[in-house]
């Protein structure tokens, strides 16, 4: 059939039946979409203002900045697959069928990624147990650095070479963690090796005063020098001082230059090996 054989009339009524066969589809589907669009910012604001008033509430009443941390995290994944069910509940999807979904999705997932779930488990285990809190300096599965976060399922920690290291939790937890913070302080050893011929109490009474002269050293533990052992190049003092964590590198450099310079200044000989002769005709 021609276009030229489709009157006006024709094409009138044409439009007026596909208007009428999706008018209703599209309106319906429009307000379905317009609802959903404002649900999803309602909801994002209303999710907001809840994670800020928990995080505030827990401010006040000072609980744990790691535990806090912890449980916006939790929250807000929470809140989010509630908002994300809400949404398609305004679409006409059963929520009781999309929960059921969810929980053969949580079942298929937890069996394929366990070591996900293990982690997840660890952390929980982390807070309660709590063997160090956001902030503290560590030493565990390989790294060595301060705590930035502690999330659902790895760990933030910013080493001392400023480098972010995210570690899983189950792998932090099954090891060993040093806590360097937890303690109010931390003893810096080292050893000061004297020559030959050098007066021991000497060198004790004048690094005992230089030490303390050092800040950063606390006074109480206060600082020690002490005869360690002899060897062959002479008698080694054992040099001993207490500070806090964050100051250990300080003191220890500090400590390092304190034996040169009063060494130096009192004139001390370099100390160098010196061989044991027996005599065989004694």
């Amino acid at each position: 059939m021609s276009t030229s054989s489709i009157s006006p009339d024709q094409i009138e009524q044409f439009v007026k039946n596909v208007t009428t066969a999706i008018g209703p589809w599209v309106v319906s589907v429009g307000a379905k979409l317009i609802g959903a669009i404002v649900l999803w910012i309602v909801g994002r604001i209303i999710i907001s203002g809840i994670r800020s008033g928990v995080r505030r509430a827990s401010e006040l009443r000072h609980v744990d900045a790691t535990l806090v941390r912890y449980l916006d995290s939790t929250l807000g994944v929470v809140l989010q697959i509630l908002l994300m069910v809400a949404i398609l509940g305004v679409f006409g999807v059963e929520t009781t069928t999309f929960a059921g979904v969810l929980a053969a999705a949580g079942v298929a997932i937890g069996m394929a990624w366990s070591g996900l779930l293990s982690n997840f488990a660890a952390g929980v285990f982390l807070i309660i147990f709590s063997p160090f809190k956001v902030g503290d300096r560590i030493s565990a599965a390989g790294v060595i650095g301060a705590v930035h976060e502690l999330g659902l399922f790895v760990t933030a920690i910013n080493t001392d070479d400023g480098i972010r290291v995210y570690v899983a939790n189950n792998k932090l937890f099954s090891d060993n963690i040093v806590n360097f913070s937890a303690n109010p302080y931390r003893r810096v050893d080292m050893g000061a090796q004297l020559a030959h011929g050098v007066n021991p109490q000497d060198a004790i009474a004048r690094l005992k005063n230089r030490l303390a002269q050092i800040p950063g050293v606390l006074k109480d533990p206060a600082p020690q020098v002490e005869i360690d052992k002899f060897n062959m190049a002479g008698t080694v003092l054992l040099v001993r001082s207490y500070t806090h964590d964050k100051d250990y590198w300080t003191v220890y450099f500090a400590m390092t230059q304190a034996i040169a310079e009063e060494f130096t200044k009192a004139g001390y000989p370099t100390p160098a090996e010196h061989s044991v002769h027996l005599n065989k005709n004694a």
